[in-house]
């Protein structure tokens, strides 16, 4: 094509570019739209440098598999819209857009007739230049300049083309770190909503049962917790008690404690014995929720007339029995964790209290708080907790052994939801 082809529009000197630059800086600065960001700067470019088509692209990181259509076109002019256009499927390393993302440096070409990498978008174009975005010393996409003209671009225009990518990819990094805080300030409030909806659904006393002081806590951790317990009056002389962990915490472990009080509730309502509960919970839950999902629990039948427990104990961590004197053991019968196989068996077990005789029934959030050095409290030190404070009534004992805990891992928070469940025969 002769020299005459090329573009005679007239140039703008280079402070009115710079000048107009900084125009264009000044009012992408203020807005938070990304959308709005790029095609403002696209409407605008034409005046820095003149081009016949151009694109805004932004790269699509995907850590699982980087192979497909990695560009999302956010901005473009004076193509023939198609779906090659808005999702090119280039990689990297294909085309000039792809060349851009994997070296990081800019390609002018005066003639892609001439160029083995130009990788054709509309009939038209001769000439091409295409800058990368960089932020944080990372290619997140490119600007793509194409003209209908041989020898179109050069370095002046690469230069005049750069600067703006630089504003462009502090404006992007802006954008997205503002969607990121307000992703967070709203998974935050979804957060303290369940929260509130899980406290709820705890009881909203401790149980009077003649011949017991009775209590229960959860410690708090900062998301939404996985532990759950619950009493239900059953008779006047029993009521039904119920202390479960479901693995893993945040939302996921709290629908699962949901799900858990609704169907257990209404096996109690039915009357049904702590090992067919289980049988049935155990099924549902086995049908109802996703693999390597599970529940471990405790459920008896509390029985004041004849000072016993009836139990089973689907997984969880065996409950503690202190006597006054000292002595102490753990009550290590147990089944699978429910949800874990169909048609699980479960039994049950038989626990009869003498006087002032205690039973904790606790979860592993407890047990498994570490201390700065990486030791765990354990069950042992539990024990030994219980016995320092075992004049005390039973909501003061929990107090006790929160802040002995808390004491041992020098921290607020638990890493893990930690529960615990006192019964005390008087």
């Amino acid at each position: 094509m002769p020299q005459s082809d090329k573009i005679t529009q007239p140039q703008l000197a280079t402070v009115d570019k710079l000048r107009l630059l900084l125009e264009i800086t000044k009012t992408i600065s203020r807005s938070l739209d990304l959308d709005e960001v790029l095609n403002l700067v696209m409407d605008t470019l034409g005046s820095l440098i003149p081009y016949d088509a151009a694109g805004i692209y932004l790269i699509e990181f995907s850590p699982e598999d980087a192979s497909p259509y990695i560009f999302k076109s956010k901005a473009i002019r004076g193509y023939q819209i198609s779906f090659e256009l808005i999702e090119p499927r280039l990689k990297m390393g294909e085309g000039f857009l792809g060349t851009v993302a994997q070296t990081g440096k800019p390609i002018i070409s005066h003639d892609v007739s001439k160029d083995p990498t130009y990788h054709a978008a509309r009939e038209l174009t001769r000439s091409e230049m295409v800058a990368p975005i960089i932020s944080n010393d990372r290619v997140i996409g490119a600007f793509d300049l194409e003209s209908d003209h041989l020898d179109a671009y050069n370095d002046d225009d690469l230069a005049v083309l750069q600067l703006l990518t630089s504003q462009v990819a502090i404006i992007i990094e802006k954008v997205r770190l503002h969607e990121q805080v307000v992703e967070k300030k709203r998974i935050e409030a979804q957060l303290e909503i369940a929260r509130q909806v899980q406290l709820e659904l705890l009881p909203s006393a401790d149980p009077v049962v003649e011949g017991f002081d009775i209590s229960a806590y959860i410690f708090p951790t900062e998301e939404v917790s996985g532990d759950y317990y619950d009493w239900v009056e059953m008779f006047e002389d029993q009521i039904g008690i119920v202390v479960a962990d479901a693995v893993g915490k945040g939302i996921p472990a709290a629908l699962l404690m949901a799900f858990l009080r609704a169907s257990l509730r209404s096996s109690v309502q039915v009357g049904y014995a702590p090992h067919i509960a289980f049988t049935k919970l155990n099924n549902l839950l086995h049908d109802s929720i996703d693999d390597n999902k599970f529940i471990t629990a405790v459920y008896g039948i509390l029985d004041s007339t004849n000072k016993t427990f009836v139990f089973s104990n689907a997984g969880h961590n065996p409950p503690l029995l202190i006597k006054p004197n000292g002595e102490y053991r753990f009550v290590e019968y147990g089944d699978m964790a429910l949800g874990m196989f169909v048609d699980a068996p479960y039994h049950q077990h038989f626990i009869k209290f003498e006087d002032q005789q205690i039973m904790v029934i606790y979860t592993d959030g407890i047990t498994e708080a570490t201390s700065p050095t990486g030791e765990e409290y354990g069950q042992d030190r539990l024990a030994k907790s219980v016995l320092a404070g075992i004049e005390l009534p039973a909501k003061k004992l929990i107090d006790h052994i929160r802040k002995g805990v808390a004491d041992f891992t020098e921290r607020k928070f638990l890493d893990d939801d930690g529960t615990l469940f006192i019964v005390k025969a008087l």
